[in-house]
């Protein structure tokens, strides 16, 4: 089937939507546990990106798995397929033009390493948002975790499942020791040369 795949060529271009919109297009993952901060801050981020006048579109963990992704469960394999989805939808938006903040818990390093390959390395900003399971058990904000430790959810990352974390991220925020601000503010210091048209 896919050698009768072929690609179409349209009359506008990636290049010319950067030109359109005066900046460059990329793709901000932020990973981390559930109930690490992920979401709000990408969420900031966003607005801080917004007020600037930069085009830009957020995915979320929660918004996505009740729509183009309802259809998969938190099983290992379903992770991966998860992550891989959203990174080509990424991949369509940036042809778009756009700056994504995805925020997902992602746990797994080849499926980010998978999301690098997809959006091409250039395009990838990976955020790890570090936050200990002691404190996301504290904040616990969708009482996922206390369900967990009854038995009422299988696969849950920080508990019965595995979270691989960055060795290496472009930013890592440590949200017990700095304050959303001062996060955000970093965030966006690190890709702001990035929005910058060659």
């Amino acid at each position: 089937m896919s050698k009768h795949i072929i690609s179409h060529n349209y009359q506008v271009s990636k290049n010319d939507r950067i030109e359109s919109n005066k900046h460059n297009s990329f793709l901000v993952w932020f990973t981390g546990l559930s109930g690490s901060g992920k979401s709000t801050i990408a969420n900031l981020v966003e607005k801080a990106l917004f007020e600037k006048g930069i085009k830009t579109y957020s995915l979320d963990g929660d918004n996505i798995r009740k729509g183009i992704n309802k259809d998969l469960s938190f099983k290992p394999e379903d992770r991966t397929e998860n992550i891989r989805r959203i990174a080509e939808v990424s991949n369509l938006m940036i042809d778009a033009g756009l700056v994504v903040l995805a925020a997902f818990v992602s746990p797994y390093k080849k499926d980010r390493e998978n999301i690098r390959t997809i959006v091409k390395d250039v395009n990838f900003v990976e955020v790890y948002v570090n936050t200990s399971i002691e404190e996301c058990e504290r904040r616990d904000v969708k009482g996922l975790y206390k369900k967990a430790r009854a038995g009422e959810i299988k696969n849950m990352t920080g508990i019965s499942a595995p979270y691989e974390a960055p060795e290496h991220s472009d930013v890592e925020i440590k949200t017990e020791e700095e304050s959303i601000e001062t996060s955000v503010q970093r965030i966006i210091e690190f890709i702001t040369p990035k929005l910058l048209r060659q």
